[in-house]
């Protein structure tokens, strides 16, 4: 491709050559100039270089920051160890992953519009960032079983729902996942494409086949949706006639038990997590549908940045409505969890430290 446009330039002489040179540097920058089947280089100007690196560079340690906060919280306070926050635990490291690995892998493939690391490096990256995108929609899931269980089923919740449960549950989702995209990358002819005439030296994908976009839509977000909607429909039912039950009880003057309070809290959080489920959905039924329906790559890449934006979103969710959430963001920031014992305070109580 190069050298053929070499001997067009051989043609022209003086003042022609030398435009035609200028407009050939400015039209035609390689990712790798010294291998002749490199990748077009994209253009871009300083400005927007600039801009874009640092754009995402706040996005990503905001996503880090945010989730970090959570993580500290669940892990050092006593009063957080529960079933539910196990996953919720998972869900932010889970965006702490995408915070400190997807966003600056996918932000260099955006800005440079070149592959610098190698074939081999492509495809790690590729399999990491699906791992780490598919299972947090099994944390969601997970999420959506929990509340499920503890609403609808509050006498089993103890003994179906425990922290060792939802640990081993966690852990076979990440399992499950590695050994799905690995397979998925390694059956769509990824180590072959390096081969390929179509593809140029310098480019960072594996050519899937419509029939395993369409098999991989239905089994990585489409089955999991499903569950997800059911479970949730069935929940806020069961919560709505709770309430109703209790809000009457209250009215007539009648005693109201503790389980009838409890329930009602179960209830709360149960809406609090449908929310980030419903907010998780919202960024990813977009990208989805459009990535087996558009051929527009600007499309996709600002859909695909959209489910990423959402790591960053979810302890924004916690924060509106979990008051233990402010209380601990506030002791870690303040490096009060340094103090002996911090992590025995009950954070739940009204009063502050």
């Amino acid at each position: 491709m190069k050298e053929q446009k070499g001997d067009q330039n051989k043609l022209l002489t003086g003042g022609d050559s030398l435009m035609a040179n200028e407009t050939e540097d400015q039209e035609t920058q390689y990712c790798f100039p010294d291998i002749n089947s490199s990748c077009v280089k994209g253009q871009r100007s300083v400005y927007e270089y600039n801009i874009m690196y640092v754009v995402f560079s706040l996005l990503s340690a905001w996503t880090v920051f945010l989730n970090l906060l959570v993580i500290i919280s669940i892990s050092h306070f006593k009063k957080l160890h529960t079933p539910t926050n196990v996953i919720i635990l998972s869900l932010s490291f889970n965006d702490l992953l995408v915070g400190i690995i997807v966003m600056p892998i996918q932000a260099i493939r955006l800005i440079e519009t070149c592959w610098y690391f190698g074939h081999t490096f492509c495809g790690l990256s590729l399999i990491i960032v699906g791992v780490i995108t598919s299972a947090s929609l099994s944390n969601l899931v997970l999420i959506a079983v929990d509340r499920y269980v503890a609403v609808c089923h509050p006498l089993l919740y103890p003994q179906k729902i425990t922290i060792t449960n939802m640990l081993m549950s966690t852990c076979l989702s990440w399992v499950y996942y590695s050994v799905y995209n690995t397979v998925l990358i390694i059956y769509n002819g990824y180590f072959e494409t390096s081969e390929r005439a179509d593809v140029c030296y310098g480019e960072c994908l594996v050519m899937i086949s419509f029939s395993w976009l369409v098999t991989d839509l239905f089994i990585s977000f489409f089955s999991p949706c499903v569950i997800m909607i059911t479970l949730y429909l069935r929940i806020f039912y069961v919560a709505h006639q709770q309430v109703k039950v209790i809000n009457s009880l209250m009215k007539g003057g009648k005693c109201v038990t503790e389980g009838s309070v409890k329930r009602k809290s179960e209830s709360k959080a149960a809406l609090t997590l449908g929310i980030i489920v419903s907010v998780y959905l919202l960024c990813w039924i977009p990208y989805s549908i459009c990535s087996v329906t558009v051929n527009s790559s600007t499309a996709i890449t600002v859909l695909s940045w959209t489910v990423y934006a959402n790591s960053g979103l979810n302890p924004l969710v916690y924060a509106l409505f979990y008051p233990w959430f402010k209380k601990t963001a506030k002791l870690i920031l303040t490096l009060k969890i340094f103090q002996p014992a911090s992590s025995l305070i009950n954070i739940f109580m009204e009063h502050d430290l």
